[in-house]
């Protein structure tokens, strides 16, 4: 299960990186959430984070230009999964390359034909080695 939940995870993290949106999108459950450090509210589905992504390209000509996953952990519970890791993506907008640095939770539900589709992503800035956010 676990190595199953790693494939639909690299698969999900591929076609981000690669720009094949079809794919990173079809990833997701229609009813999955998202909650972004970028965005002021939690995304409640899909179709909402895909007019999101829509007016950043539209907006800042927003694109992503490679993706690198490290750290991962997968956590499986019968037909729930949590992956975990740290990601460095590469992006592009009117002002300019920037390369972002942050921790993302996925959530990971089996669907009935087996598949493993996210159906919650959390992502957040990476705290600097060595810091401490002061909390417990």
């Amino acid at each position: 299960m676990t190595d199953d939940v790693m494939k639909a995870a690299d698969e999900l993290v591929a076609a981000f990186s690669d720009g094949r949106l079809e794919d990173y999108f079809d990833a997701f459950a229609p009813d999955a959430t998202f909650v972004f450090h970028t965005t002021g509210n939690r995304i409640e589905s899909v179709a909402e984070y895909r007019r999101i992504w829509s007016q950043w390209i539209t907006d800042d000509a927003f694109q992503v230009l490679n993706c690198l996953s490290s750290d991962q952990l997968v956590q499986s519970w019968g037909d729930t999964a949590v992956f975990t890791h740290s990601v460095e993506t590469d992006i592009r907008t009117h002002a300019g390359t920037e390369t972002l640095h942050e921790r993302e939770t996925i959530v990971f539900r089996r669907e009935q034909d087996g598949r493993w589709l996210a159906v919650h992503e959390h992502l957040s800035p990476a705290t600097p080695a060595g810091a401490s956010s002061g909390t417990a």
